[in-house]
């Protein structure tokens, strides 16, 4: 089986054998293990795994949203070699805060938090399909919290004032459960434009 790693500093093709000795490793585990190349085979054996756990593995909801955040986290990194620090320290953030706080919350602030590293972060004024100013008090965004005009997307309406905050400050506090679904909905869309 070929497993992808996220490491501090990298992501690591490898491959796995599966067998009656062999552990089961699931998407989005945090593990400590070893890579053992050799000269005939151009990916590394993947080795010596340690599954290192979380209170919430065990809470099916959780489990599955966070799934479901890595499936799509993992595909924002296709084909990506070596990568910032940054990326591997908000998974293991929100992973530690994953059974005390809501994930949908933890999904939608770390999504922000990684679109403000990357520069991605659109400025809620202008419509991105348009290309003319917002100036309801309303808003829609679609895939990769891109701001539009509400008639100008086929997508949910949210007030423009608490969206702002959102991207300001990385903190869902202002927003209701309702919205916060519905934006964590969004990111499950992907985080590519």
């Amino acid at each position: 089986m070929v497993v992808k790693l996220l490491t501090q500093d990298s992501i690591i093709v490898s491959y796995r054998f599966y067998g009656a000795r062999h552990s089961i490793l699931q998407l989005g585990y945090l593990i400590d293990f070893e890579l053992e190349q050799d000269k005939a085979n151009f990916l590394p054996r993947l080795r010596s795994i340690s599954h290192i756990g979380f209170p919430w593995l065990y809470e099916r909801q959780k489990l599955f949203l966070w799934h479901q955040y890595i499936s799509v986290f993992s595909q924002h990194f296709h084909d990506v070699g070596d990568i910032d620090g940054f990326y591997f320290q908000t998974l293991l953030n929100i992973a530690k805060k994953w059974h005390k706080q809501s994930p949908y919350r933890l999904i939608v602030e770390s999504f922000v938090d990684i679109l403000k590293f990357e520069g991605r972060l659109h400025n809620i004024q202008r419509c991105i399909v348009c290309s003319k100013n917002i100036t309801e008090d309303n808003i829609s965004l679609i895939k990769g919290f891109l701001p539009t005009h509400t008639y100008c997307a086929n997508s949910i309406t949210l007030p423009k004032k608490e969206i702002n905050d959102l991207f300001n400050s990385s903190s869902s506090l202002l927003l209701n459960d309702d919205m916060v679904k519905s934006l964590s909905s969004i990111v499950f869309k992907g985080m590519s434009n």
